[in-house]
């Protein structure tokens, strides 16, 4: 059995499981439980100091959803390699202090037969836009398998189509890891956070690099939920000035509900 194991344990999140459990469970009782029932969150990839927060405002709703949930569909950008197209790993499972979660092996091999989907373990290795997902995902829900994708350079019809592959129904959630601007001044940084939350909402699916990092795999999730009729619901959109207190050069964070 192959195994992924933490690249960013230590330093995005605490490598002690109690120290991160802990910080997992304060961030998740400080978020305001809502009556929403998600298809898709959008959540940010930062360190959980900064972006944890405004995280856990999505993966409250989970507690709700979690007997239903056996499948996992997240998706990231890469932001360690050049890549073109989505990449699976190749390994059976990935760790984290918590434990371990096994992948959907024949899920992912499916997906092998897409053009646009090929297996690159070295996107995954030090990946992190998916890997701080997983102590919340481990944390929220009971038993599960996930489908961890990185994305690089393609179209949203491209992601779209991986996306429609997997859907699955209730038993199948979707996980789309995104910052929002970047390195921007405050108040420049809630300008530009601010237009982009109008684009999401609006089910704008050509969003670029400048208004999410992770534009890419939004792009595909809002291209299939304009197809299906569904709407965005904004959750919090905040930025590193505002959780860690430093306002000069800032990263910003949101974290939405498709539904």
């Amino acid at each position: 059995m192959t195994i992924r194991q933490p690249a960013v344990a230590g330093t995005f999140y605490p490598d002690s499981p109690g120290a991160l459990s802990q910080m997992i469970s304060d961030l998740l009782g400080e978020a305001k439980p809502k009556d929403l029932s998600p298809k898709a969150l959008v959540v940010p990839h930062a360190g959980l100091i900064y972006s944890g927060p405004i995280a856990a405002t999505a993966y409250r709703l989970l507690h709700a959803l979690a007997p239903d949930i056996r499948t996992v569909v997240l998706l990231g950008p890469s932001h360690r390699i050049p890549l073109q197209g989505l990449a699976l790993p190749d390994c059976d499972a990935f760790a984290t202090p918590l434990g371990q979660i096994p992948l959907d092996l024949d899920a992912m091999a499916a997906l092998q037969s897409f053009n646009q989907v090929q297996v690159l373990d070295q996107a995954h290795a030090l990946e992190h836009s998916l890997e701080v997902q997983c102590p919340f995902l481990q944390a929220c829900l009971g038993e599960f398998k996930l489908i961890p994708i990185v994305v690089g350079d393609c179209s949203a019809l491209s992601v779209a189509e991986v996306i429609e592959q997997l859907w699955g129904d209730q038993e199948t959630l979707i996980i789309i890891s995104s910052d929002l601007s970047h390195f921007h001044n405050y108040e420049e940084a809630c300008h530009r956070d601010q237009q982009t939350t109008k684009a999401i909402e609006q089910l704008s699916s050509n969003l670029t690099g400048g208004q999410a990092c992770g534009c890419n795999p939004l792009n595909g999730m809002l291209k299939v939920a304009q197809r299906r009729g569904m709407e965005v619901i904004t959750l919090d959109v905040r930025n590193s000035g505002d959780t860690s207190g430093d306002k000069s050069r800032v990263v910003g964070y949101g974290a939405f509900v498709i539904q």
